[in-house]
């Protein structure tokens, strides 16, 4: 064991495992999926401290030399489409936002990938200015995280006060093109009696809309499975308010299910990644900032593919050494289980 950047401990020498696995280029795991989906966090810096994410002062800072480089992330998406099969990117963090060579990164897979969609989850606070290089740059679409468009309420669930910077940085993904344009809103007890206000927000802007069941990846472990709030009482309190009409899931493994709303063109999405889990279709594959690969939100096993990279290993042995890691993939997260443990990381660190 060494401890590497964030304090967090993690195993950099595990090469994972091909015992028993399939003749296949693709990263299959023991219980037959397969990620095509890739997740690439890029720093741990964040522009804001939500309470369900980050600690009030922020993660433990990554060394700049420790962090993947622009040239080694497009390596590294290079490889997973040439080789392993993935067939969409979306950068994460912390803030991707705070990386001030993010459109460097785009532009690079946009030009060594040509063709796979590439997309970001930010809080949008700066986008504003940035939208537009960002959309030259090869930038497909945007996700937003908001969970409320109260500002007090913002401020008090953030730590702080930019939801005007957040506001503008939507309108300025919109104007640049940046479609389709989704707004991400975490579902807490703090949150449920602005839910309704949020929704109405987002069908007057013209911005998908999902809201997301709380999983226990907050950096100041506080999460408990007995206060979250759940899909079925978010259809609740939306239903006194709207016509709710389930359409369901657009495939089998995209984790949203839909409701269209009030008859119309407008539809409104729940994750209920604690208590409707969809862990038998994921087709995710992580990279974390410091360039392991992470098979399941919730396993701390991590493969070092950052070293081997910096060792000369060529394409095709980062290849190998990523099909191993997601052939030790998790059936799923357990969070209902009598045994089940929080991963050492949190959101923040691990990258949504």
């Amino acid at each position: 064991m060494t401890v590497v950047s964030m304090g967090i401990p993690t195993v950099r020498g595990d090469t994972g495992s091909h015992s028993g696995r399939p003749e296949s280029d693709f990263l299959v795991d023991r219980f037959g999926r397969v990620a095509r989906d890739l997740r690439v966090s890029i720093t741990e810096k964040c522009s804001l401290r939500c309470t369900y994410c980050m600690p009030e002062e922020g993660l433990e800072a990554i060394a700049s030399q420790d962090l993947l480089s622009v040239e080694e992330i497009v390596r590294v998406v290079g490889v997973g489409v040439d080789l392993v099969g993935i067939r969409e990117v979306r950068f994460t963090g912390g803030e991707p936002l705070m990386r001030s060579d993010l459109e460097s990164i785009i532009a690079g897979c946009a030009r060594r990938v040509p063709g796979i969609p590439l997309s970001i989850t930010t809080n949008a606070v700066g986008l504003e200015h940035r939208a537009a290089k960002l959309a030259a740059a090869g930038l497909s679409r945007v996700n937003v995280s908001l969970d409320s468009v109260d500002r007090v309420h913002f401020a008090e669930l953030t730590r702080r006060d930019r939801l005007p910077s957040v506001l503008a940085g939507i309108r300025a993904a919109a104007a640049a093109g940046l479609a389709p344009l989704k707004v991400n809103a975490v579902l807490m007890r703090e949150t449920l009696h602005g839910a309704v206000d949020l929704l109405r927000w987002c069908l007057d802007a013209g911005v998908e809309l999902r809201f997301i069941e709380q999983m226990p990846l907050d950096a100041d472990r506080a999460w408990v499975r007995e206060s979250m709030v759940t899909a079925v009482e978010l259809l609740d309190e939306l239903s006194g308010h709207f016509v709710l009409e389930a359409i369901g899931r657009e495939d089998s493994s995209a984790p949203v299910e839909e409701w269209r709303v009030d008859g119309g063109s407008m539809t409104v999405g729940i994750i209920a990644s604690v208590t409707r889990s969809f862990c038998s279709e994921c087709d995710r594959t992580r990279v974390t900032a410091v360039g392991t690969v992470r098979s399941c939100l919730f396993s701390d096993r991590e493969v070092d593919l950052r070293d081997a990279l910096r060792s000369g290993a060529g394409d095709r042995e980062l290849a190998d050494l990523w099909r191993g890691a997601m052939w030790d993939k998790w059936a799923g997260h357990g969070i209902n289980g009598a045994d089940f443990v929080p991963p050492e990381r949190s959101m923040g660190a691990i990258g949504g």
